[in-house]
């Protein structure tokens, strides 16, 4: 079978919303004063670490659909200071990355996105702004993962991408989030 160039992108986008999924779903778990409460982290709450997530999500994916919010993104540093409404928005913003993933061409990977960075304009490769973003959500998330872990809550495992053998183990996270095999394997 010849290489796709394009299905990591699709996968990583894919993998990018269950993991967001898995650690929201998680943190659901703690009341508001936790999720709020000060933690140790560049971000240092919870609240805060998950909004920052959001927030250059927000800002990159706005780009790449060929936006220009640019710094208005990060107007609000805490859009959404209660879980419920995090969930939600972050839920959408998942599903746009993975729509712009399905669209990808491998032409488009060498397309250049123009970013509104308020004083210039930064022009990046789709694909390497698009594995910056995936970066940046990883190691936000790990931060998160280990604030996390100094509550009663067990945090998720987040460090998998999609092992073939596990996957009645992430079944019922699928069906939840209108994923399957097939479709992030293109099988």
């Amino acid at each position: 079978m010849p290489a796709d160039l394009v299905q990591p992108f699709r996968a990583f986008a894919y993998n990018n919303a269950w993991a967001n999924h898995r650690l929201l779903t998680a943190c659901g778990q703690l009341s508001a004063e936790e999720f709020g409460a000060d933690r140790a982290g560049f971000f240092p709450s919870l609240q805060k670490t998950l909004n920052h997530i959001y927030i250059i999500d927000l800002f990159y994916i706005d780009a790449l659909e060929g936006g220009w919010l640019g710094p208005m993104a990060w107007q609000d540093q805490i859009p959404f200071p209660r879980l419920p409404d995090l969930v939600k928005a972050q839920g959408a913003m998942d599903r746009r990355l993975i729509s712009f993933c399905e669209a990808l061409t491998p032409a488009r990977l060498d397309d250049t996105v123009r970013i509104n960075r308020e004083t210039r304009v930064q022009n990046e490769r789709c694909d390497r702004l698009l594995l910056h973003l995936f970066q940046h959500d990883i190691h936000h998330r790990g931060q998160a993962h280990a604030m996390l872990s100094s509550t009663s809550v067990k945090p998720p495992q987040l460090d998998e991408f999609f092992p073939a053998d596990d996957a009645a183990l992430r079944a019922s996270e699928f069906s939840a989030l209108g994923f399957s095999e097939e479709k992030v394997w293109r099988s």
